[in-house]
């Protein structure tokens, strides 16, 4: 490609914008959801600010980074036929990733390098100098925490716009917990498809490592893990109803996990990207429901 002819317009045509994978963003709403319906005070400037640069910039930024690093043929997260991958989305990434960061300067500079820990961590996961990818056990941990926990911590900061030592409380630290075991148990499922992608470059991965089942089982032991040490933090801190509430809200994944094993244990053809995008969906529809009623609860109290 001859970079002279570049420019913003030509590096984002259609195949770029389709590598983004904006609709993709919807399926990490959840916890930054958690983070805000979890802190105590509501500053909503800074919470329009990082979502937006988050959820529209940063992660775009890492799926597209992802894409280019992984030059997948088959099915990816949130895309089920991607276009073919072109230095295009190298620099796009860098652009957006970029953009993201100089927006969350309007919410601070603090607020910023917390998502800049974001942005380092994704690049390292894909990079081949680095490549977190490809230690099974190392790859999956970076993630559940980074997409689970850190994402939790830079929506409760957001929320309460405040960055400092003290914000590590065990009310706090127990809600990165829950948020680290979600992750690790669905991240897995984005991987359940991809296992000859993945091989093929060297990148075993947990999902790959476990199998078929073995991901259902890890799934289902990191999820049940999570319902208890979410009923003791509720019971703590706030009552009961808030468990029940948060049971309710999440019982239809639970019926759809269910379902999908029986299937996939009748024929492993089921495992497939479609069946995974739905999971997908069902979670983060029940967990932004959740987060959103608990959200209001805890506001009005």
């Amino acid at each position: 490609m001859n970079k002279d002819n570049l420019n913003i317009v030509s590096i984002f045509d259609r195949a770029t914008i389709l590598h983004l994978r904006l609709p993709f963003s919807f399926f990490l709403l959840p916890v930054f959801f958690f983070g805000i319906s979890q802190a105590l005070n509501f500053h909503a400037n800074s919470i329009i600010i990082v979502f937006i640069a988050l959820h529209f910039f940063v992660y775009p930024g890492s799926n597209i980074y992802n894409s280019y690093m992984d030059k997948d043929e088959g099915s990816i997260g949130g895309l089920e036929k991607p276009p073919p991958v072109t230095k295009k989305l190298y620099y796009a990434s860098i652009i957006v990733d970029t953009i993201g960061l100089l927006f969350c300067l309007f919410a601070g500079w603090k607020l910023t390098l917390i998502l800049a820990g974001y942005v380092a961590f994704s690049k390292a996961y894909s990079w081949y100098g680095i490549r977190l990818k490809k230690y099974t056990y190392l790859g999956w941990v970076s993630v559940a925490f980074f997409q689970g926990g850190y994402t939790f911590l830079i929506g409760n900061m957001a929320a309460e716009n405040m960055v400092s030592l003290q914000w590590f409380t065990t009310k706090n630290l127990l809600c990165m917990l829950i948020a680290t075991l979600f992750i690790g148990a669905s991240y897995p499922f984005t991987q359940i498809y991809q296992h000859e992608e993945d091989s093929a470059r060297g990148d075993i991965t947990i999902s790959y490592k476990l199998g078929i089942i073995g991901t259902f089982v890890l799934a289902g032991v990191l999820f049940f893990l999570a319902a208890i040490i979410a009923w003791g933090y509720f019971v703590q801190y706030y009552s009961i109803n808030h468990f029940y509430l948060f049971l309710v809200c999440l019982s239809p994944i639970v019926v759809y996990y269910t379902y999908w094993l029986r299937k996939t244990l009748e024929n492993r053809k089921f495992a497939d990207y479609r069946h995974t995008m739905f999971m997908n969906k069902i979670s983060s529809i029940c967990m932004i429901v959740c987060f959103g009623i608990l959200m209001i609860i805890n506001y009005q109290g």
